[in-house]
């Protein structure tokens, strides 16, 4: 295994657990899962992609508010 092999591992496997997080509490506010997969690798904010839904926003308008 090559030394930049070791170092970038370490981040992608953070960074896929943190993705793989925010898709379960996407998909648990309601979000279609096509949209919830393109939120949770997005630098969208997840709170307010939660807190959207639950004022009403439907999750297409959150969604292309958010991205």
């Amino acid at each position: 295994m090559s030394e930049s092999t070791e170092i970038l591992e370490p981040e992608t496997n953070e960074r896929s657990k943190v993705e793989s997080w925010r898709l379960h509490v996407l998909i648990e506010a309601g979000y279609p899962l096509s949209l919830a997969e393109r939120l949770a690798v997005s630098e969208a904010d997840l709170h307010t992609a939660c807190e959207m839904i639950g004022r009403g926003c439907a999750h297409e308008t959150a969604a292309e508010i958010l991205l």
